[in-house]
């Protein structure tokens, strides 16, 4: 099937010797539907190859493949031509992809499982997208991109683009110089049992109260588990009951066993079902859950992350835990190059989407200490400790290590590798999760009378 323009492309490139415009805008050997089109394109490439870059003169490709109709002095520009072509190509596949694919896909597939079908006429669309794309224009030039630049501010001035979330600990804003920052992947880990999915909850709590869209992979917990998690702790930060914890009154959520098992007093069961009738008028954004117990999250890969995070219009996405992921391709075929792979990935993800990202991992277990009165010394972990993948690490824009012990009600996090600096902050925690108080204990040196 002819295609002028690709003759004309093809034509210019050769008068022009401007090979490079071949990989400016996305044109190769597939983007050609004429066969003689695809040989004059192979042609001149492998020659520029071969040849240190020179082109071929068109009468040397005349002579190599004669059914080429050499057409001279074509002044259209290269953005136009390689559109025509792209565009071209794209209704041609989608033509017979209708015609002679698409029937027997729905006889064999379709009528059986639509899930199926919808999946695979994504990717031939994806597919079809590809070649219709433009190509990229490389990097940002500082001296002619200027008006990108300033819009670009402008967006973020209005929060369109660009958006800093608070956290529920001042210590990380502090340190982050204001919260998380959108595009960014954060890692949260500690050993197994010290409160590091707790704290992602409670960060997932606050930021939706701020107005987040949150969703929320818990691969390792049950749907109604993690949502009790979240119910007890968004009413703590509502301030919805109190309680006396040694000797002071604290602001307190509904009680997460009396939740877990249906067992609220009456009294108690009336107002958290209040506070469930009332929520969407008490959070300005939402929490998204998908539990392990999920029968349709059975895909847990980066391409499915991805189509929910699109699905929810998702601000903030945490990854419970990181290792249950479905991890990509070991390309490098290295020891746990798969897990690094999908770290690197995640983090891609995050920018491209725009979302903070919480990986949650565990930390290398260590031996515990006791102090005098015989209660365990609490002691986060180092950087060093990031267990799964050491790429986490390289990964995040803040490392987030955690203990806790529920029966000193106390818990501890510590920060580490933060690219605003920071690293070695500690921050003091009173920790009684079952009724959602887990927040930094700050200290006023007013309160000592200095």
């Amino acid at each position: 099937m002819s295609n002028n323009y690709a003759t004309m492309l093809l034509s210019k490139v050769i008068d022009t010797e401007a090979i490079h415009t071949f990989t400016k805008h996305n044109i190769h050997a597939d983007s050609f539907i004429s066969s003689v089109d695809r040989q004059v394109y192979e042609f001149i490439t492998d020659y520029a190859e071969k040849n240190r870059g020179e082109m071929p003169s068109y009468a040397t490709v005349v002579t190599e493949i004669p059914d080429f109709d050499y057409v001279p002095g074509v002044t259209d520009g290269f953005d136009y031509l390689a559109g025509k072509i792209r565009q071209r190509r794209a209704e041609y596949d989608f033509k017979l992809f209708v015609e002679n694919k698409l029937p027997s896909l729905y006889e064999e597939v379709g009528k059986k499982d639509m899930a199926e079908m919808t999946d695979i006429l994504t990717e031939e669309m994806a597919d079809i997208h590809r070649k219709v794309q433009s190509g990229a224009k490389v990097g940002f030039d500082i001296k002619n991109d200027t008006d990108r630049f300033k819009a670009e501010y402008k967006r973020r001035q209005l929060g369109e683009s660009f958006k800093v979330w608070k956290s529920h600990y001042p210590t990380i804003n502090r340190v982050t110089s204001g919260g998380y920052a959108s595009g960014n992947m954060y890692t949260i880990y500690g050993k197994s049992g010290r409160g590091k999915s707790v704290i992602a909850t409670t960060e997932a709590a606050n930021l939706a109260i701020q107005g987040a869209n949150v969703l929320i992979w818990s691969m390792e917990m049950a749907e109604y588990e993690t949502l009790t998690r979240i119910y007890t702790y968004i009413s703590a930060m509502l301030g919805k009951t109190t309680a006396m914890i040694d000797g002071a009154k604290y602001d307190a959520g509904f009680d997460s066993s009396g939740i877990r098992n249906g067992q609220l007093t009456e009294d108690m069961e009336r107002e958290f079902f209040r506070m469930l009738d009332e929520v969407n008028g008490l959070i300005d954004g939402t929490i998204i859950v998908r539990g392990v117990d999920d029968p349709s999250f059975s895909r847990r890969d980066l391409t499915q992350l991805r189509h929910d995070i699109e699905e929810t219009q998702a601000d903030v996405v945490v990854i419970d835990p990181f290792y249950y992921l479905d991890y990509e391709v070991n390309t490098s075929k290295t020891a746990g190059g798969d897990a690094a792979n999908t770290s690197q990935k995640l983090r891609r993800l995050a920018g491209a989407t725009s979302t903070v990202v919480f990986a949650i991992t565990q930390a290398d277990e260590t031996e515990s200490t006791e102090d005098g009165e015989g209660n365990r010394e609490l002691k986060p972990p180092a950087r060093k400790d990031v267990k799964k993948t050491k790429q986490l690490l390289e990964d995040a824009a803040l490392l987030i290590g955690v203990d806790t012990d529920y029966k000193q009600n106390l818990g501890m996090i510590s920060l580490g590798k933060g690219r605003d600096g920071g690293e070695g902050e500690v921050a003091e925690l009173l920790y009684v999760p079952s009724v959602g108080i887990v927040k930094e204990i700050v200290f006023d040196a007013n309160m000592f009378g200095f």
